[in-house]
């Protein structure tokens, strides 16, 4: 992870970036039904699946992935600003 532009905004770089999005390619999937309150649908599934996501406090993995985060920006912040 580096940070960009004015320092604020971070990013993997380029190799990083397409890293990323190969990886998403190859192992994401997505689906999306209409909903008229959408947030009342993320809500029950965020709380009723296993999700690992920075909302979902009580997925076992929670508190691992935001040290893994904090570690993230911490290294990012150590290294130069990219422009």
């Amino acid at each position: 992870m580096r940070r960009v532009g004015s320092g604020q905004k971070m990013t993997f770089g380029k190799a990083g970036e397409a890293a990323l999005s190969q990886w998403v390619a190859d192992n994401a999937r997505a689906c999306w039904i209409e909903q008229d309150e959408p947030w009342t649908l993320e809500s029950h599934l965020i709380s009723r699946l296993g999700l690992p996501l920075a909302q979902n406090y009580h997925n076992r993995f929670h508190s691992r992935l935001d040290e893994l985060r904090a570690q993230a920006r911490q290294q990012a912040r150590e290294l130069p600003i990219s422009s």
